[in-house]
């Protein structure tokens, strides 16, 4: 009897964390459906408009279309998903896969449609992010669990903007699990596939390929060659499957022009918080000086947010920049990560590495998404668990993440619901960080280089004054996020009652250069971590 019980009792445990895992996923599914009737970006009826092509059209005419401004311009892989989903479109509703008469279709049932595939294909970052914490202890799993699943970057970028990062992340997360499992040849085929699904996500293949060269394929000539060819077959395989019937129709090159539009601006509509904020800021600045000098400073008519193809980057006194500029400026701040990992390839580091190569991307890459910061934040959440500098640099960024993409919802019955969830948000990560350094036996061993750690990157409290305290992240990042709120009291209120509607672009630019300081201090952060790891 005794044993009977013991054994029901190691079954019941042994499911517990499914079940947790699962009640994390049903809140974030009842917020979601709650979110519903909220406002919806274009990107909505980019969307519905590729399930319309990708249904009454031949395969041979998606790269092709032009019915619509909003031409289909990702991956294969991403426009077979959109077949898939069609199918059932056309069941509930066939006006939402018609060519023609589905152009701007808004009615409940597209919008319900529509909302419920981004929360159902939400199950492949459900699947990601326990696979990745399933040998963690409960409390790092639900601290993790909590960031990702309920991530208010998530919510309002998917669920009310409406896109689908969520299952695309969740791939990227699968793919890391594998890694860290040391199941090498999984991890590099799923993210093959993703990439077939969303070719930004490329950022990171060089640290995949350095990774897999070097953990994977390393190791004699002999077995070397035949790992690489293994590795090379099933990568081409995927390609093959994704792109082989373009390249069949001979329309590899539509296609690829498709893919990179490169003639667009050298920045979203919306500037994103990088690096090529303080560029543009500095050569409006050299102009302005230069003509108060007597200088013929022309000003350039094209725009650096141009969204269509046309001139990409016109300056005044800087040199232009231009992709290629751009992606090598990626390649060298990726550098030192590189050699860290041909170096010493540890599976336990992979995740770190790879939001680095993102955070890269995001910093110095060419016509950058602000949405795109969800590729590093995401991830970052898996390391920030680890130790207790992880976490106070983690509670910077993410909130700065989420706050520079307070702009997606401008209308004014949104605003209340993102200022909730970033303060729900913030709230959870405190407890959560919390209970996980200074709650019961955690607090009791913090890891002996947390110490290390503090005093490299130049915090003032080390582990042992902090556990008195509870979570801290310094006077200086205390300031820096007060200051978001001077930001916002200042473009909210006190700009509309100075200025009126004169400069009504730079509540937008402020936000974007204030959130450019705390973007290129989490990069440089994670630099130095590192670059410093053992």
């Amino acid at each position: 009897m005794g044993k009977e019980k013991l054994s029901f009792k190691a079954v019941h445990n042994s499911h517990s964390p499914k079940i947790t895992v699962w009640w994390f996923f049903l809140v974030a599914t009842c917020i979601k459906i709650l979110l519903f009737p909220s406002y919806r970006s274009t990107d909505f009826e980019v969307h519905r408009n590729w399930l319309a092509l990708t249904y009454s059209l031949p395969l041979y005419q998606w790269y092709f279309d032009e019915t619509s401004p909003w031409t289909l311009d990702y991956p294969p892989f991403f426009a077979y998903f959109e077949r898939f989903l069609s199918s059932f479109a056309h069941l509930i509703d066939p006006q939402i896969v018609h060519l023609q008469e589905g152009l701007n279709y808004s009615s409940n049932k597209v919008v319900y449609f529509q909302r419920v595939t981004v929360i159902l294909s939400d199950l492949s970052l459900l699947y990601g992010v326990y696979r990745l914490t399933q040998n963690l202890d409960s409390r790092k799993q639900k601290l993790i669990w909590s960031l990702v699943i309920w991530s208010p970057m998530l919510f309002i970028v998917d669920h009310v903007h409406f896109q689908y990062n969520g299952f695309l992340i969740g791939i990227l997360l699968i793919s890391l699990s594998y890694l860290e499992e040391g199941r090498d040849l999984l991890g590099g085929f799923v993210f093959a596939v993703l990439l077939c699904f969303k070719h930004l996500f490329a950022v990171a293949a060089p640290v995949y390929f350095v990774y897999l060269l070097r953990h994977y394929c390393w190791g004699g000539i002999v077995r070397g060659f035949n790992r690489l060819l293994i590795m090379g077959g099933v990568v081409t395989a995927v390609f093959a499957s994704a792109f082989g019937p373009f390249f069949h129709l001979g329309q590899i090159q539509q296609v690829i022009q498709r893919l990179f539009p490169f003639g667009r601006g050298l920045c979203h509509a919306y500037w994103a918080p990088n690096f090529w904020v303080f560029y543009i800021m500095s050569d409006k600045g050299l102009a302005f000086i230069f003509r108060k000098l007597g200088f013929n400073v022309q000003t350039p008519t094209a725009s650096f947010t141009a969204g269509l193809v046309g001139d990409s980057s016109p300056f005044s006194v800087l040199p232009k920049i231009t992709p290629f500029v751009t992606f090598i400026m990626v390649i060298l701040a990726l550098s030192p990560c590189l050699f860290k990992v041909w170096k010493n390839p540890q599976p336990q580091m992979i995740s770190r590495w790879i939001a680095y190569a993102y955070t890269c991307g995001f910093l110095f890459g060419w016509h950058v998404h602000e949405k795109a910061s969800l590729h590093f934040v995401i991830p970052l959440a898996i390391v920030a668990a680890q130790t207790l500098e992880d976490a106070r640099h983690y509670f910077l960024l993410s909130i700065v993440s989420c706050y520079s993409i307070f702009p997606l919802l401008f209308e004014t019955q949104e605003y209340p619901i993102k200022i909730l969830l970033l303060l729900l948000h913030s709230i959870l990560m405190w407890s959560g960080f919390s209970a996980q350094f200074y709650g019961g036996a955690e607090t009791a061993r913090v890891p002996t280089n947390s110490k290390k750690k503090a005093d490299q990157f130049g915090s003032e409290d080390n582990s042992g004054a902090a556990t008195k305290k509870g979570f801290v992240i310094g006077w200086i990042g205390g300031i820096y996020l007060i200051g978001l709120v001077v930001v916002e009291i200042w473009g909210q209120i006190l700009h509309p009652l100075v200025l009126g509607d004169k400069f009504a672009f730079a509540p937008l630019m402020l936000i974007s250069i204030y959130c450019a300081f705390g973007m290129m201090y989490s990069w440089i952060w994670q630099l130095i971590s590192i670059v410093k790891s053992v």
